[in-house]
């Protein structure tokens, strides 16, 4: 292993697209590389660059180079490739300030804005609902599709005296914006432990929200222990889509009668067969919304609707 005074981290640098991204979170999980940022102008939010960082001592150059073959057949499936490729040797005292570099105060929708915890409210944006928010090194900005689908549709219906439940919850982003929006009660359930810590750490950030916030580690089962047979009003599961597939089957036990569920993480491609499984499970669609090639699903009981 180097030494302390030699150590550094390798920067890796990519242009991206708003349709691979999941795709490369979901593959640097695998891998157990949770360092990593998209960085883009809100002014152009499609030109975007993904960078990774990789302690040095880990990653030699058959690594690296191995890493990026791995990731261009995910680009290969879209009709894609992965184009101007860097890497930056970065001092290991520097590295979690260069990513921060990469994030600014980002608007959505119409009234919320998500801040990173250490800057200042810009005066343009002081009347928005203001989300606090540092995601460490391990967990996306919020600036992602499928995440800000979720966020537009918790404003367009605000979860005002519901209860709520945040199912793979991250940094907590989409729970703290269901509590800035009303919600009597979140529950956060995640089956990281780094993402349990950064919601309850994301929550004392936004400590002037009121409501009851909880963060459980665990899935679906953890919910249900926690509910206690009192379901809750609404589901927020912005997750991949073959995970909610597999949870499908418990929804209908944690959502009230006239509770409704957001359901993200999703390819456009992907909607068509999540459709026909919740249909065939008896929930209603009701709507869907769009972004890029990502899509959310609303879905209630029969009984909601009538």
């Amino acid at each position: 292993m180097s030494s302390p005074e030699t150590f550094f981290w390798w920067r890796l640098g990519f242009i991206s697209l708003p349709e691979l991204e999941e795709s490369f979170f979901w593959k640097m999980d695998s891998l157990g590389i949770n360092r990593v940022a998209v960085q883009y102008a809100l002014e152009n939010p499609d030109e975007r660059t993904f960078f990774v960082w990789l302690p040095s001592f880990e990653w030699p150059k058959l690594s690296r180079d191995n890493l990026i073959n791995s990731l261009r057949p995910l680009a290969k499936r879209h009709g894609l490739f992965i184009s101007s490729v860097t890497w930056e040797k970065v001092l290991d005292e520097d590295w979690s300030k260069s990513w921060k570099q990469h994030w600014k105060p980002d608007a959505v929708g119409q009234n919320l804005l998500i801040l990173p915890a250490w800057l200042d409210v810009p005066e343009v944006h002081t009347d928005r609902l203001i989300l606090r928010l540092d995601p460490g090194s391990a967990f996306g900005t919020g600036s992602h599709p499928t995440t800000r689908l979720c966020l537009q549709a918790l404003e367009n219906d605000p979860p005002q005296n519901l209860r709520v439940a945040d199912l793979g919850c991250g940094s907590g982003i989409l729970s703290l914006a269901a509590l800035g929006l009303g919600a009597k009660e979140v529950f956060a359930v995640d089956i990281d432990s780094l993402a349990i810590r950064a919601s309850l750490e994301n929550q004392r950030l936004n400590q002037g929200f009121k409501g009851h916030f909880c963060a459980l580690m665990g899935s679906v089962d953890a919910l249900k222990e926690e509910i206690k047979g009192h379901p809750v009003d609404l589901i927020l599961c912005n997750i991949l889509a073959p995970v909610i597939e597999e949870l499908a089957p418990s929804f209908d036990e944690l959502l009230s009668s006239n509770g409704r569920a957001l359901l993200s993480g999703l390819l456009l491609e992907q909607s068509p067969r999540l459709t026909k499984l919740f249909q065939s499970l008896g929930w209603i669609v009701s709507d869907c919304l769009i972004q890029d090639q990502w899509g959310l699903l609303e879905i209630r009981k029969p009984e909601a609707i009538n």
